[in-house]
């Protein structure tokens, strides 16, 4: 455990950290936009299930630390240069109330950073095959799903009385929200507990990729850290100013993202948690009318997607120049 294994591990934690303070409106925003339960317990419903999401797994662990960057042909300062990137975007981002992905952010980090020293024959293209699926999944089988299940429950409790409805969606969103949360954990947690341990083999800690159940603690503690402390500058932007949330709304963009993800994490594909739940809550608001999503605060949030590829990419590339160059 050198001085620069130690400081990389600490920058992955530092990055598990900011996952859990800017991706917890992904579980808890529409729970508290529609004012179903105060934030205060939406924060601990958060932490416990995102943390349970952590434990469930590893197999998007096993793609994230070794299928996007040959780990025989890079170096923990490598590692470190995407992890800079990452946390940089993603703290500027949140204070500003955009949500970000950092699953996106991860990986074009590490692009950047492997590139910036090694080229094109760092990046193993079978699990960018992966990415790009779950790119494809969260902004458009997020969407559909919502939009369908928000059509299906308008027509199926149309001859409902208002009042019973409300009622009745009030709880069930609840269990959504839960189920979100557990999904968050076991998608996006998971990304940095597969980081974690690649460092560890980088470094020799390890002579092969087996996920230790002490990293996976570690990492699930730390993400639970991050999430107490939420964003709520996130959850003002997504649930209450780009759309105007019901109870039987909430549940639908929760089921449907939560079920994307759900999906997602059986096969291994790292997908952004936050497009998936953002283009649901497009997607239930638009199955009641269009004029219900405010498209100039999506129009931002989507701008915020782009940028992050060539953000992060750009600045771990840069990082990698330097690190590489200094400690060698």
């Amino acid at each position: 455990m050198t001085p620069m294994l130690i400081t990389v591990l600490g920058l992955v934690l530092a990055a598990e950290f900011v996952n859990g303070w800017t991706d917890a409106p992904n579980a808890i925003v529409t729970v508290v936009s529609t004012k179903v339960i105060s934030r205060g317990k939406a924060v601990v419903m958060a932490v416990i299930f995102n943390v349970l999401g952590v434990l469930a797994g590893t197999a998007v662990a096993a793609t994230i630390g070794k299928g996007i960057i040959d780990i025989s042909v890079v170096n923990p300062q490598t590692v470190a240069a995407s992890l800079i990137g990452l946390i940089i975007w993603s703290t500027v981002a949140a204070r500003a109330g955009i949500p970000t992905s950092e699953s996106h952010a991860l990986v074009a980090g590490l692009a950047g950073a492997a590139l910036a020293v090694n080229g094109p024959e760092a990046l193993l293209w079978s699990g960018w095959t992966k990415v790009l699926i779950g790119l494809l999944l969260s902004s458009v089988a997020g969407f559909a799903g919502a939009y369908i299940l928000g059509k299906i429950v308008r027509a199926g409790f149309a001859a409902t009385p208002p009042a019973a409805a409300g009622k009745a969606f009030k709880r069930l969103q609840i269990v959504t929200a839960a189920f979100m949360a557990f999904n968050h954990g076991s998608n996006d947690g998971q990304k940095f507990i597969g980081v974690f341990t690649m460092v560890l083999v980088m470094g020799g800690v390890l002579s092969q990729f087996t996920v230790p159940l002490w990293v996976i603690l570690l990492c699930a503690a730390t993400m639970g850290v991050g999430t107490s402390i939420g964003g709520w500058k996130i959850i003002r932007e997504m649930g209450m100013r780009m759309v105007d949330l019901r109870p039987w709304q909430g549940f639908c963009a929760e089921g449907a993202a939560g079920l994307t993800i759900f999906v997602a994490t059986h096969f291994g594909i790292p997908l952004s948690t936050t497009h998936t739940i953002v283009t649901s809550i497009m997607g239930v608001a638009a199955s009641r009318r269009l004029s219900g999503v405010r498209w100039d605060i999506a129009r931002k949030v989507v701008l915020a997607w782009l940028f992050t590829f060539p953000i992060c990419g750009t600045i771990s590339f840069i990082a990698s120049l330097i690190l590489n160059h200094f400690f060698r």
